[in-house]
């Protein structure tokens, strides 16, 4: 299910983690050459990601939100 990029944290490792609309979160790391997501390196790239979708898959198999939804 698609859900909309709300916000943005670094987990305990330093990586960015996504904040989904739906309470959900998702890393969204940037691991060339496997994954490449150079947005997420600056601020300006966070930022225009907000209200992009990801898929997300917890919504998907119905998980409890991972956080209080955002408003």
């Amino acid at each position: 299910m698609q859900q909309p990029i709300v916000g943005f944290h670094l987990d305990a490792a330093q990586d960015w983690v996504a904040e989904l609309a739906c309470g959900h979160d998702q890393h969204v790391r940037h691991a060339p050459p496997w994954i490449e997501r150079p947005w997420t390196q600056t601020p300006a790239g966070r930022q225009w990601a907000l209200g992009q979708c990801l898929e997300c898959r917890k919504c998907d198999r119905q998980c409890p939100p991972d956080r209080a939804r955002s408003t």
